[in-house]
């Protein structure tokens, strides 16, 4: 079997590069070790710009039709008392940010989304398919995959490891993944029960003695978490989980019906010492694991996804080979941040209970402004730079209808916007960048200066904006030689 992409690991990471790849008409295989897709609720938090990655894949809507807000937590005392307070930081959704707050969506729901617009894009993960070894050459990757029939051999270009914590990827390519024990072990289950209300997510005790029961938007079932001592055994049945639950809330009444998932988990913080050897590349858990505070894991994991998918797909396509050393360039400083904010918010957790989450855990101002892909060139003072999210617009099309500066970028080609310009276009057209002029006689209209205002644009200024939404370059000049170099050697 041939094909461009071999894609080992059908969660979120995996599912999100195969829906890129696919809309883009990319070969590929997407396989799993697991018969059956994963049926749990472990990350449950979407982020705003990972809703904002969603839109352009056409599966944001349908995400945010099933799932819901974060309740209030509600914090109760030894004698019955209570106090409530908000869960995240939620603001309404502006111009420039069309999403305020994380969406509750338990995994199971996002990823079977995801597989339902792979299936309308014309494919399917391959369940019960183990990557059982492989070897790399100048010309591509030969993978042994095992399934129930047998062993096949796959012949891909580029090579996935989008195979989790335990990644075989990661490992037979004998990339170290340095990090600690958290000396935190946790329990998180999915149960039906009766004697709650879903309009909170309750929690009771501290330390040690926490445990919490959150209403799964999208479903009719409580998540259950609770740290657990570091050793032994834990009774994980219904009886046992019914047990703890009712010594840890002091409450009789409520009633465990069914557990319908239940993980038993110990914390740690790693970080893998590289994202790509030669052809083959790991994403997702299989570089990064931490612990579960700020709802940041499959967050990170889809936007891995998101900045390699267009990178494989424009090498495969003729750019040079040196663009996707830039993955690991980006995302493996963002991962690394991302798990010392998670290891700060679960040491907050322990002590107080604490699992507020605000501003910096929503992801829409991390960016890449050292990447060897920004180039900025206007001064120092301008309100944004090169590196960061390209931020959303309202504006107007030349026939009066409404047109989103995100509507642009679901196509997945470069986007470069000319702000007002006094003359014709000097970068020639070309497969892949989309030219979109902006004026009062252009295509497209600012009226309102919801785009001069969110890009600092004046008269003249060009805006090149990556397939991830990301900006490449920020000039006051089109004639830029730097520009043109970017157009010529990325496009």
């Amino acid at each position: 079997m041939d094909t461009d992409i071999l894609i080992c690991g059908a969660g979120a990471a995996g599912l999100t590069l195969a829906v890129d790849l696919a809309r883009r008409h990319i070969p590929f295989v997407l396989i799993d070790q697991a018969a059956t897709p994963f049926a749990g609720s472990r990350g449950k938090g979407i982020q705003p710009r990972t809703l904002e990655i969603f839109e352009a894949l056409d599966v944001a809507d349908r995400m945010i039709a099933a799932g819901g807000r974060y309740p209030a937590q509600r914090h109760y005392a030894a004698d019955g008392g209570y106090r409530d307070e908000a869960t995240v930081a939620a603001t309404a959704a502006t111009p420039t940010e069309p999403y305020g707050e994380p969406l509750m969506l338990p995994q199971h729901l996002t990823e079977s989304m995801l597989r339902t617009r792979l299936a309308e894009l014309g494919h399917v993960p391959r369940y019960g398919h183990t990557l059982s070894g492989f070897e790399q050459d100048d010309g591509g990757v030969t993978a042994r995959v095992t399934t129930a029939d047998g062993e096949v051999d796959v012949r891909a270009r580029y090579l996935v490891g989008a195979d989790g914590g335990r990644s075989f990827v990661r490992k037979a390519l004998d990339i170290g993944f340095p990090g600690e024990s958290l000396n935190a072990r946790a329990v998180v289950a999915d149960l039906a029960l009766t004697g709650l209300t879903r309009e909170v997510w309750h929690r009771w005790g501290s330390g040690a003695k926490q445990i919490s029961l959150c209403p799964l938007q999208g479903t009719d079932l409580f998540q259950l978490q609770m740290p657990v001592p570091l050793n032994g055994q834990v009774d994980l049945s219904d009886a046992g989980l019914a047990a703890v639950i009712a010594e840890r809330s002091g409450r009789t009444d409520i009633v465990v019906q069914a557990v319908h998932w239940c993980s038993d988990y110990a914390m740690s913080a790693r970080l893998a010492d590289r994202y790509r050897v030669g052809r083959v590349f790991i994403a997702g858990d299989a570089a990064h694991v931490h612990p579960p505070t700020g709802g940041q894991g499959l967050n990170t994991s889809v936007q891995d996804a998101w900045n390699l998918g267009w990178k494989l797909a424009a090498v495969l396509r003729g750019a040079d080979d040196a663009l996707l050393d830039t993955y690991e360039e980006e995302r493996r400083e963002i991962a690394a941040d991302m798990l010392g904010m998670s290891t700060r918010l679960l040491d907050a957790a322990r002590q107080r209970g604490d699992l507020r989450r605000g501003r910096e855990q929503q992801q829409l101002d991390l960016g890449y402004p050292a990447s060897s892909l920004s180039l900025d060139e206007r001064g120092d003072d301008a309100p944004l730079r090169a590196g960061y999210r390209a931020p959303d617009a309202p504006c107007v099309g030349a026939g009066g209808q409404a047109v989103r500066m995100f509507s642009l970028l679901r196509s997945g080609d470069w986007i470069m916007l000319r702000y007002e310009p006094a003359t014709a276009p000097v970068i020639a057209p070309r497969a892949g960048l989309r030219i979109v002029t902006v004026g009062e006689h252009a295509e497209l209209r600012d009226h309102h200066g919801h785009l001069r205002d969110a890009y600092g644009f004046a008269a003249g200024d060009i805006a090149l904006v990556r397939p991830d939404g990301y900006l490449a370059v920020l000039t006051h000049d089109e004639q830029s030689p730097a520009l043109t170099a970017c157009v010529e050697k990325l496009i």
